[in-house]
């Protein structure tokens, strides 16, 4: 059952949305739009209408960074239930592809990021094992996922008394795409010691340990996977739900919980997404086997050998290595066979793994609902070459995200949420639209002044430094990413604290950039399409538009609301656009503001509200850094001697590793060389302990 915990009671326009939007849910109306202002509380809203309509919920963020405040938010409003993460799981990828204008193959790399991928395991371990689950997603959960009927079915289910001999257990492990690795115990791999067997789940923060009597299971139990110190916490068995699982009778739920009480119960999940059942993988062989065999004939045909023998030899080499180990790298462009999918049949996504009511929100719907739009045609551009030229079957093209109307056809009811709705789902929400425009606070949208650009970089330095003297924060946007970086050098050549945030910045350590703005580590932040939608940094001031007059994507009348928006939780909140023109942009924008303002400031008026200014707590960390209390500063590395490298685990010696190197080239791009070789030294030193 949901609980929202909060201080706070609905206020402004809140009590009338949340009342509208969840009567809409009960009459059955699939689409809805709540058209919020910037801080106007449209995350407590959406808390609500969940707590009322008591459904599992995904909401939909089109980028990480306001996927993760999301999650961080719905987990402070739901700390009783379970609340996911779900984004890509790559720090890099750069997706397998071929330009047949150069000649040019491109083989697939990437870098995986564990952390996140834990968070996704989670999340749909989360639903296949409770109904009181709420998973905030990025794009990524419209991209194949593998089905969910053969990743419930694996399951390893353990009960103490149970008959289980190691010999089984440790190949249903091997099954589950667990590694043993008796020297380092971490996520996804298990260890065996005599009769006990120690296992790390992919998805989970602490180990299970089984213990073995002959053939009988005695013990499941939970510990520490780096003290050992067993830990008092069960897996919790709840009515199982979908169209892939049944319920739990009366007597199964009686036996569950006694055995839960005494902490020997247990589900293992698998350590990947992507599961081959045993009795579908020979079948999937010979059709994938036959499907070579007529693809290479039809190359032949074409006058194609070279590409006939390329697509054999690497097919050939694919399938001895399913055989063998049973996975194969870029397994999942066979994912049709293993599923018993039909050619152009939609793939399995994470939408799949939820139960057929459940609730979907589309945050920043306007921008959100574009992306889910573009994803299929941009996949089937990529693989369409792949598939011509020989590097891969056509059953490659059904490895795809969904397109807009499969998507459509998979959820149920909707609701967009968005500052600057599109026409699209205004148009689907006809009768439909909850607006919020009053802010809680009572803060009114920011002023906005016009300036022109000539010694826009002077003026712009000249504010900051007042905005800083007063404690305030400051975001300033351009066009480009070499823009933003360099702005950036040259006002930390002015002794401002400041920093960059685009694309390139690793998907975690936005977050803790955002968090580093708030805390007054930086006073400035830089940035480009990042600092348009969503982000919740009442600490901010002052927002300076740069090249506000380039009309675009970055300067459309949505795009400059958006940016503009982010000065609005602030008492002394202003925009400055620098432009030698007034775009159409530019004027719709700025009246838009403005009428807004009018209505904010009359209800103000009207009912005697005095702004106040918003007080907003800092939030845990998406994922805990470690020593993070040794390192106080990123930039210079205190305590560091402090730190007994030669007592951590080779992973987190590796992180450290990572985490010396970024600030030794944060200090060498600052001029500071002493404290950068020392830096440099350091980790030299400390490689020595992964010897």
């Amino acid at each position: 059952m949901f609980k929202l915990v909060s201080d706070y009671k609905p206020t402004g326009d809140q009590p009338t949305a949340i009342k509208q939007l969840t009567e809409g849910l009960k009459k059955g109306e699939r689409h809805q739009t709540l058209l919020g202002v910037t801080g106007s509380g449209k995350t407590f809203s959406i808390a609500n209408v969940i707590q009322n309509v008591q459904r599992p919920t995904l909401i939909i963020s089109h980028n990480k960074t306001l996927a993760a405040q999301l999650y961080q938010e719905f987990r402070d409003y739901f700390p009783e239930n379970a609340v996911e993460y779900f984004v890509s799981y790559y720090d890099y990828y750069q997706p397998e592809s071929y330009i047949p204008q150069t000649d040019t193959y491109i083989e697939k790399d990437a870098d995986i990021n564990q952390e996140i991928d834990k968070l996704r395991l989670s999340a749909t371990t989360s639903l296949m094992t409770r109904k009181d689950v709420i998973i905030v997603s990025s794009v990524s959960c419209i991209y194949n996922l593998g089905s969910p009927a053969e990743y419930s079915k694996v399951a390893l289910g353990l009960v103490g008394g149970m008959k289980l001999r190691q010999m089984d257990l440790l190949k249903r492990l091997d099954q589950l795409h667990y590694e043993r690795n008796e020297f380092e115990f971490k996520r996804g791999t298990y260890r065996v010691r005599g009769d006990v067997v120690d296992v790390f789940p992919a998805y989970q923060d602490y180990g299970v340990r089984l213990e073995l009597l002959g053939d009988t299971l005695v013990s499941v139990t939970h510990f520490d996977p780096l003290t050992g110190t067993r830990i008092d916490r069960s897996i919790l068995p709840t009515e199982r739900r979908g169209s892939h699982s049944r319920s739990l009778t009366q007597d199964e739920q009686d036996y569950t919980e006694h055995r839960m009480k005494e902490g020997n119960w247990g589900v293992i999940y698998p350590a990947k997404h992507y599961i081959t059942a045993e009795e579908r993988r020979e079948g999937a062989i010979k059709q994938i086997e036959k499907d070579l065999e007529l693809r290479v004939e039809e190359l032949n045909k074409s006058g194609k050998a070279i590409q006939a023998y390329r697509l054999q030899q690497r097919t050939k080499y694919d399938l001895e290595m399913i055989q063998e180990i049973g996975y194969c790298k870029g397994i999942e462009n066979y994912s049709r066979y293993f599923d018993g999918r039909q050619p152009g049949e939609s793939p399995y996504t994470l939408l799949d793994f939820f139960p057929k009511d459940f609730l979907v929100i589309i945050d920043e719907s306007h921008i959100t609902i574009p992306q889910i739009r573009g994803m299929y045609n941009g996949d089937y551009a990529r693989k369409s070459n792949l598939i011509e030229y020989g590097f891969r079957l056509p059953s490659a093209a059904d490895n795809r995200p969904l397109n807009f109307d499969e998507f459509q056809r998979k959820i149920n009811q909707t609701i967009y949420t968005s500052a600057t709705p599109a026409d699209w789902e205004m148009s689907m929400s006809i009768g439909n639209v909850a607006e919020q425009l009053i802010r809680p606070t009572g803060i009114p949208d920011p002023k906005v002044t016009v300036l022109p650009t000539k010694g826009q970089i002077e003026d712009l330095e000249a504010r900051i430094k007042d905005k800083v003297s007063k404690g305030q924060r400051v975001l300033v946007t351009t066009l480009t990413k070499r823009m933003a970086e360099e702005l950036s050098s040259f006002l930390l050549e002015k002794d401002i604290k400041v920093t960059y945030l685009h694309s390139d910045i690793e998907t975690l350590e936005r977050t803790n950039i955002l968090d580093d703005l708030r805390r007054g580590n930086y006073d400035v932040l830089v940035g480009i399409n990042l600092l348009r939608e969503g982000l919740d940094l009442p600490e901010v001031s002052l927002v300076a538009i740069l090249d506000a007059d380039k009309e675009g994507f970055l300067r459309s009348e949505r795009s400059l609301v958006q940016t503009m928006g982010r000065a609005a939780r602030h008492l002394e909140g202003e925009v400055i656009m620098y432009a030698d023109n007034f775009t159409d942009s530019m004027k719709s924008a700025i009246a838009e503001v403005d009428r807004r303002r009018a209505l904010q400031e009359k209800y103000n008026k009207d009912r005697g509200v005095k702004p106040t200014q918003i007080e907003k707590p800092f939030r845990e960390k998406l994922i805990d850094e470690l020593l993070e209390e040794q390192l106080e500063s990123k930039k210079l590395g205190k305590d560091i001697d402090e730190i007994d490298f030669a007592q951590l685990p080779p992973n987190e010696i590796k992180k450290e590793i990572k985490r010396l190197t970024e600030m030794m080239k944060y200090e060498a791009e600052t001029l500071n060389f002493e404290k950068a070789a020392l830096l440099r030294d350091k980790v030299r030193g400390i490689k020595k302990y992964l010897e």
